[in-house]
């Protein structure tokens, strides 16, 4: 029986216009109404999902989110953090001089504002095309708080000059931080404690919830460990080949209410 549903946003819940389609809403209404939590798992800040907690009416009392890839677990009226995994002031520190040699623009975000130190020249930084939840603010790397607490470093350019950049790596980095990629021009850097099924793993814990009672779906890198982790893990139609590999299932894409037909089949029972 499944009494908690993982749901990635991009290219999973989300349509390719971004919106969420009305048959949708009405099967994840259906499951919460019958005691199923149904659970959005993004790289995003809260923030960036809240139009779409209020469109499925997940921001009541004893309604959570997992934000920032697993990085935190949040309750979705309050904001409350139950669980943060953080990059500190030295973790992005050398993770800005890494950027500087790989030739690529980094930002790095808390809670409330994504920071712009100064990107290499002429390639600046994407990440304003993708989110626009969060204020951008410029930030010199001299004059950081010791006290610094980041959700992400992030690494958001063209796709060739990424993917070339990501393979010069050294694996120091690799070994010492979670790397994956959520989008073809967005890697995103955190805490080793973090990935989307560490954050299910948190959040079943003080539900009461184990992994065998989740069903998981997504389509990219960053879904994978939550498919892995969930006792039914889904693939979308659209999902890359690495997760269709991983699940168990594979549903319709995100443009045919994929969602949906896993919902309605595997916890509705229809």
């Amino acid at each position: 029986m499944i009494k908690l549903i993982a749901i990635d946003l991009d290219g999973t819940l989300l349509n390719d216009q971004k919106t969420i389609t009305a048959k949708t809403q009405a099967v994840l209404k259906e499951a919460k109404k019958q005691g199923v939590r149904v659970v959005l798992c993004s790289g995003r800040p809260l923030l960036g999902i809240a139009h779409y907690l209020d469109e499925l009416g997940l921001r009541e009392n004893g309604d959570y989110a997992i934000t920032y890839n697993g990085g935190l677990v949040q309750k979705t009226d309050t904001g409350e953090v139950l669980s943060e995994k953080i990059l500190t002031k030295s973790d992005v520190v050398s993770l800005y001089d890494l950027s500087r040699e790989l030739g690529v623009p980094m930002n790095f975000i808390d809670l409330e504002k994504i920071y712009s130190p100064a990107p290499p020249k002429g390639r600046p930084s994407l990440y304003g095309n993708i989110m626009t939840a969060l204020p951008f603010v410029r930030v010199s790397m001299d004059t950081l708080p010791d006290d610094l607490k980041i959700n992400k470093a992030i690494f958001c350019t063209d796709q060739p000059t990424l993917d070339q950049a990501i393979s010069r790596i050294p694996s120091f980095f690799t070994e010492r931080y979670t790397l994956m990629k959520s989008r073809p021009i967005l890697l995103e850097i955190m805490n080793k404690e973090v990935d989307k099924g560490k954050g299910l793993q948190a959040l079943g814990r003080r539900l009461g919830i184990h992994a065998g009672e989740m069903m998981a779906l997504g389509d990219q890198e960053n879904d994978l460990a939550m498919i892995r982790y969930a006792g039914l893990g889904v693939a979308m139609g659209n999902a890359i080949d690495r997760v269709k590999a991983t699940a168990q299932f594979i549903t319709g894409t995100n443009t045919e209410d994929g969602v949906a037909y896993a919902v309605e089949r595997f916890v509705l029972n229809r």
